[in-house]
């Protein structure tokens, strides 16, 4: 789990390399522009616009039916979860599912269902753990209604999961009548990597959702995607949480430019956490994992010190980078970060001599 950055400490430097989440880009001046601009009404009627717009957008781009505009992705992972399942489900996951480790409890809170998490390498699990995870259909058994996959897989180091695995697991939950979601926090991430349409990626999935304040740099919003008969059940969950935006064009008028402006782009933050990882690696003591996307996972264990230790030393520095456990790092590329910050995190790793 990602730990919340502290707040500044007097005497702290102001944080001039924000390496801590792509979730602190900041809307540029042309994406400020394009919300200015946007054509709004209220969006709880059916009447802005810009938000219909952008659904019927998204609906394409990943080959669904319908969409809906949400604040978020995990109110995305939610209401999909309300919709698909009722009380005393089960919900299949990996073991790192941002479902899971990341949305405060929610679906048992909110849902009611249990999630059965699966184990697996990079935050990926394959048909074998899937087959041996399904139980045989009792009344003693919890009814397993949901599958769900994260494309990209945050903790598991923000890998890909391959087109066939993705098909292959998607088939053996349908095979078992299951429902299936990709949470898709990161799925424009994978698009670029893998250079598979994000149609063809979600093509076994009943419900996907894009969200649009991390790496494409939207200030606010997320879609949820699926059938039409899906998105209208889910508009009564997005009713009963409160998920209404009325003149929400004007957030959606960001989302609109990103998916115009900053997806070609993600191609460059995945450049660059390659040649993070490749200049800390090179450090005595740091263990990297090799990128796939823009996440960089570094294991500090070697140095002797903390990652808390080193994240201090490093923010004391005005460099911000997330503490995932007792010896592990994640640094993250996105559009507000440079060649030259790259450069000058790794020779300020490198010069570190935390406690």
């Amino acid at each position: 789990m990602v730990h919340a950055p502290a707040r500044p400490a007097p005497g702290l430097p102001p944080i001039r390399i924000n390496l801590y989440s792509d979730t602190q880009t900041k809307p540029t001046p042309a994406m400020r522009a394009a919300m200015m601009e946007a054509e709004v009404g209220d969006e709880q009627s059916g009447l802005d616009p810009t938000i219909n717009a952008l659904c019927e957008r998204m609906a394409a781009l990943v080959g669904k039916e319908a969409a809906i505009f949400l604040p978020s992705g995990t109110m995305c992972n939610e209401i999909a979860i309300l919709t698909h399942c009722r009380p005393g489900d089960a919900v299949l996951a990996h073991e790192t599912a941002h479902i899971l480790t990341s949305e405060g409890g929610a679906p048992g809170a909110l849902a009611g269902v249990q999630i059965t998490p699966l184990p697996g390498r990079d935050g990926q699990f394959d048909t074998e753990t899937l087959t041996q995870a399904i139980l045989p259909r009792s009344r003693y058994a919890m009814p397993q209604t949901l599958l769900s996959v994260e494309q990209t897989a945050n903790l598991g180091g923000g890998t890909v999961w391959p087109l066939g695995t993705l098909d292959a697991v998607a088939g053996i939950a349908h095979g078992q009548g299951m429902a299936t979601h990709m949470d898709g926090a990161r799925l424009m991430n994978a698009v670029v990597a893998a250079g598979v349409p994000a149609a063809r990626m979600a093509a076994g999935y009943d419900s996907v959702w894009l969200d649009f304040t991390k790496g494409l740099g939207a200030p606010l919003g997320a879609v949820l995607c699926g059938s039409a008969s899906f998105i209208d059940a889910a508009w009564r969950w997005k009713q009963r949480l409160g998920g209404a935006l009325r003149q929400g064009g004007i957030c959606a008028g960001a989302c609109l430019y990103a998916l115009d402006h900053h997806i070609e782009r993600l191609a460059e933050d995945h450049a660059l956490a390659v040649r993070l990882a490749e200049g800390l690696g090179r450090i005595p003591g740091l263990t990297v994992q090799a990128p796939q996307t823009n996440l960089v996972f570094i294991d500090c264990a070697g140095t002797g010190a903390t990652a808390e230790a080193l994240a201090q030393a490093l923010r004391a520095e005005g460099v911000l980078i997330s503490v995932m456990g007792r010896t592990r790092l994640r640094a993250c590329t996105h559009l507000d970060v440079s060649a030259s910050d790259i450069e000058e995190t790794v020779a300020i790793m490198r010069s570190l001599r935390p406690n």
